[in-house]
């Protein structure tokens, strides 16, 4: 079962259970999806459709951030509610020492020596990540092998 199956199967579900904000939600990432397949001209593939789940978290992550700076803590809550659903149709990220292991690795097979090297080694380890590594957390770790 593809994710944007998941999700139609569990927007079906909530609106039996009239559950409005997850209604809300669910349907926001069924049009996201839905949207990127049709730019894409062809059914998406379970790599595509989690790039797409990122973009969704990390516009809800920035927004919540935003709402809070603003004062307006209930639409944070909100924004930060949706996050949390988007997250479970993603994989369990990484942790710690398995990111770090995945540079170090990126890093050998790439043979980089310095920083003008990271876009290669960056490539190199979101590909041995397999997508379930956030891009700056990445980017953090790469540049404090590098420098």
């Amino acid at each position: 079962m593809t994710i944007t199956d998941r999700i139609q199967s569990d927007t079906k579900d909530a609106m039996k259970q009239r559950d409005r904000t997850l209604v809300g939600a669910l349907r926001m990432l069924g049009a996201a999806l839905k949207n990127a397949e049709i730019e894409a001209g062809r059914p998406l593939t379970e790599q595509e459709e989690q790039t797409i789940l990122r973009r969704q978290l990390k516009q809800r992550d920035e927004s919540a951030e935003a709402f809070r700076k603003a004062g307006r803590e209930e639409r944070a809550a909100s924004e930060s509610a949706e996050a949390e659903i988007v997250r479970t149709y993603l994989p369990e990220p990484l942790s710690q020492g398995e990111l770090e292991e995945i540079v170090d690795r990126a890093i050998d097979d790439t043979g980089a020596q310095d920083m003008k090297d990271m876009g290669t080694v960056m490539a190199r380890a979101i590909e041995l990540s397999g997508a379930r590594a956030e891009g700056r957390t990445l980017s953090a770790l790469v540049r404090g092998r590098l420098q």
